[in-house]
């Protein structure tokens, strides 16, 4: 696939609404748990575009992971794809959400890109395919407003096992500073 740069902003604006059409409003989190595809970048530049933070989380951790981090960030809407490959070998993601989500009430959608073109269980009023909802989605939507520091997305440092802490990264707009420091941008969030 080739996408221009115009193509690309016009698929995360359209993204951007898709979201907002699911609910989401400036400082709710949404879980990304996708392949290395486009729409993995779409999904991140889009959640910024409307002000709500995000988490990736690596499509090669189990279900448990997942659910640890989604409950951990509190997020509402899951994006993922059917499925993804590595070395080869399908893996089956939109099952792993299904699991990851179970005991999670609080997420309202679940966002399905298709990618491997497996079979999966589609929960009607909570699950959507990704092309079915862009298809109608508006090609035009504005940045929010945000403070400069507004929280971008949260990053799982590795570590043990169990959840390990998290780094909330910042929006974050230049300032003059007479002492000609950087400014901290992050700080730890466990």
């Amino acid at each position: 696939r080739v996408l221009t740069y115009g193509d690309l902003h016009r698929e995360v604006q359209k993204f951007a609404n898709v979201l907002k059409a699911q609910g989401v409003k400036k400082g709710d989190r949404v879980a990304i748990y996708m392949p290395m595809v486009p729409e993995l970048a779409i999904a991140m530049l889009a959640c910024t575009r409307i002000g709500a933070p995000h988490t990736v989380v690596f499509a090669g951790f189990s279900a448990a992971s997942l659910r640890d981090r989604i409950v951990d960030v509190g997020a509402k809407v899951v994006v993922t794809a059917d499925g993804g490959y590595r070395r080869g070998k399908a893996l089956a993601l939109k099952s792993a959400v299904d699991e990851a989500v179970a005991a999670v009430p609080a997420v309202r959608s679940i966002i399905v890109v298709r990618r491997t073109g497996e079979p999966v269980t589609m929960r009607e009023g909570r699950d959507a395919w990704w092309h079915e909802v862009m298809e109608s989605a508006n090609a035009s939507c504005p940045p929010a407003k945000l403070d400069a520091e507004h929280p971008l997305f949260v990053l799982y440092t590795s570590g043990p096992p169990a959840l390990p802490p998290a780094i909330l990264h910042k929006t974050n707009k230049k300032k003059k500073n007479k002492n000609k420091k950087k400014k901290k941008i992050i700080e730890l969030h466990t």
